[in-house]
């Protein structure tokens, strides 16, 4: 588990992080969310020691990162894919990792081999491509076997095999019961890969929830209607109690109903319709509606 309390992180007159709380649970993957400049990676690195905060704490399970002896055996991070020596082979890069935290070799191999890079395991890592490095970077956060892992964008770089590989492994990890806390800035995959979001803007905590209810809270949804009869559809629809807005194509958008009740009332009135579909709202619709006015770094619109 992590516990961030009243986490606030300054360089000098800018606020990375604000009075920032939230707790990690083990057994499920959380998403960690927010706009660019939001805090994230900050958040993150203090978790890890990388950062020391202004004020406030972050604990894993418990106890700060800087006092577990051997650290990759409790905590497991990507948050700079690039951050090795260019002039280390892959192999080399997860030896000296795991000599420096008493790691049998023997670990080396397996973590190679879950992460694809068995073939590739003498190679410089200045040779790697984008997406063996992701790979790498993924191979040292597992190194350790540990019961918490951090991954900063861990898809930058990977093919669409690769995506949905670290969706598999993130999913079973979390199905062993470890602590996972995963940033991404892609809402789709997010939500395919996480139960619980943490979102955050301009350092301070915007929503803690499961994906399911965030979506629900703060985005749309509705039932599309197509008709040729749009017209006595709308008023059978208003006189029914159903608010029901006409589109600019000449469809129907009617709220709080199901399909199946909005097809029972237009058979009941032999009306001729073409589509009765549900339209769920999208956690990109619902991250861009929360955070919208959080957002540091906007670009302009040309014509």
């Amino acid at each position: 588990m992590i516990e961030v309390r009243e986490l606030t992180k300054r360089y000098g007159k800018k606020t990375a992080v604000d009075q920032l709380s939230f707790t990690v649970e083990s057994g499920h993957v959380t998403g960690f969310l927010g706009p660019n400049g939001a805090g994230k990676s900050t958040s993150m690195r203090a978790m890890i020691g990388l950062d020391r905060p202004t004020s406030g704490t972050v604990l894993i399970d418990g106890r700060h990162y800087r006092e577990y002896p051997e650290p990759l055996r409790k905590v497991g991070a990507l948050l700079d894919a690039k951050a090795v020596h260019p002039g280390r082979t892959v192999r080399g890069h997860l030896t000296w990792l795991a000599r420096s935290n008493r790691i049998p070799d023997s670990r080396i191999d397996e973590v190679l081999d879950t992460v694809g890079l068995t073939e590739v395991a003498r190679k410089r890592t200045k040779g790697l491509s984008l997406g063996m490095g992701q790979r790498l970077g993924i191979a040292a956060a597992l190194l350790g076997d540990p019961e918490i892992l951090l991954f900063d964008e861990p898809v930058n770089g990977l093919d669409p095999e690769g995506i949905l590989w670290i969706r598999g492994l993130m999913r079973r990890l979390a199905n062993e019961g470890r602590t996972v806390l995963v940033s991404s800035h892609l809402m789709a995959e997010m939500a395919l890969t996480a139960d619980h979001l943490v979102v955050i803007g301009q350092g301070r905590l915007l929503a803690d929830l499961p994906t399911e209810e965030f979506v629900s809270d703060n985005a749309r949804s509705y039932v599309l209607v197509r008709t040729p009869a749009v017209e006595k559809t709308l008023e059978l629809l208003t006189a029914q109690g159903f608010s029901a807005t006409r589109t600019e194509d000449g469809a129907l958008e009617v709220e709080d109903t199901s399909p199946e009740i909005l097809g029972e009332l237009v058979a009941k009135h032999q009306l001729t319709v073409y589509e009765i579909s549900p339209r769920t709202a999208s956690l990109e619709e619902a991250f861009m509606q929360l955070t919208s006015s959080t957002v540091e770094y906007r670009a302009k619109e040309t014509a």
